[in-house]
């Protein structure tokens, strides 16, 4: 899976689609990520205890890899991403401009 946890991305599909965010958690046995603050679903929950409280709560959930495009770190428009080498490193690059897509670290 080429799309990491700090991509900034456009949801090409579903409820949210033409929007941009921030992907906060990457699934990639399952082919999934979380983009921060979109595909949001209301979850009633049990209290589980004294400290926590139950009730609805609003929960990110996941979508496909496939419904999200990186964003060029160029211009902002969606792309593809490829490996390239730099020296002895193997980076991720830009499709559409052929620049490097920085990392983020956690």
């Amino acid at each position: 899976m080429k799309i990491r946890k700090g991509d900034r991305v456009r949801i090409l599909a579903g409820k949210d689609r033409g929007r941009e965010g921030v992907i906060s958690v990457a699934f990639p046995a399952t082919g999934k990520v979380v983009v921060e603050g979109y595909n949001v679903a209301r979850r009633h929950t049990k209290p589980r205890s004294a400290d926590e409280p139950g009730g609805i709560i609003d929960k990110d959930m996941p979508m496909d890899v496939s419904n999200v495009a990186v964003l060029s770190p160029k211009d902002g428009k969606p792309t593809r991403v490829g490996y390239a080498w730099d020296g002895d490193e193997k980076i991720r690059v830009c499709k559409r401009t052929g620049e490097k897509i920085p990392e983020v670290e956690d």
